[in-house]
């Protein structure tokens, strides 16, 4: 597999080997000893979604039990973003982003500390995601996906369809962040 940093560093691009021929194709999608040797963690949930065109979720993140995430799609494209809110960062709000589809077999690594959002670029994707800890929604917090200071570029060229609580995401400047 290539690993190659973002531009948060932090923030990994992993592109697995994939062995296709008539049948389709083969990939591993984790193998503990590799990715540890990349300086990705162990996992402790897997998630799945399935979305339509044009829904955008995020840009999520938990205050205590903060999780690692190692996003891939199965089925569609997605455009994958993670934002720094660690305050002592000095990439503190910025982002960075990719697009991840089920042609691509690429994979990004969303350290605790970043929140996480994506957006569907295909009619439906099939997003499947590792967690380094578990779901705890007491602590989930939500940045607002249009967020001016932060500035995230979504490739939407249509109106998002957003979740209530994405509704409701905070600014920056009024979010709760990581102090470390």
């Amino acid at each position: 597999m290539e690993v190659t940093p973002t531009a948060l560093p932090e923030v990994l691009l992993i592109e697995p080997r994939v062995f296709e021929d008539a049948r389709g194709f083969f990939k591993e999608t984790w193998e503990s000893r590799r990715y540890t040797a990349a300086g990705i963690p162990d996992f402790v949930q897997d998630n799945c979604s399935r979305s339509c065109r044009g829904t955008l979720r995020g840009l999520h993140y938990q205050i205590q039990h903060p999780q690692g995430k190692l996003v891939q799609v199965f089925k569609g494209e997605i455009f994958d973003v993670a934002v720094d809110l660690r305050k002592n960062s000095p990439n503190f709000g910025k982002w960075t982003g990719a697009r991840l589809s089920e042609t691509n077999h690429r994979q990004l690594y969303v350290p605790p500390g970043f929140a996480h959002g994506f957006c569907v670029l295909s009619d439906v994707a099939d997003v499947f995601y590792k967690c380094t800890d578990i779901y705890a929604p007491q602590h989930e917090r939500t940045l607002a996906w249009n967020d001016p200071t932060v500035g995230v570029e979504w490739p939407l060229d249509i109106e998002p369809i957003l979740s209530a609580k994405d509704q409701q995401g905070q600014v920056l400047a009024e979010c709760d962040v990581y102090s470390g």
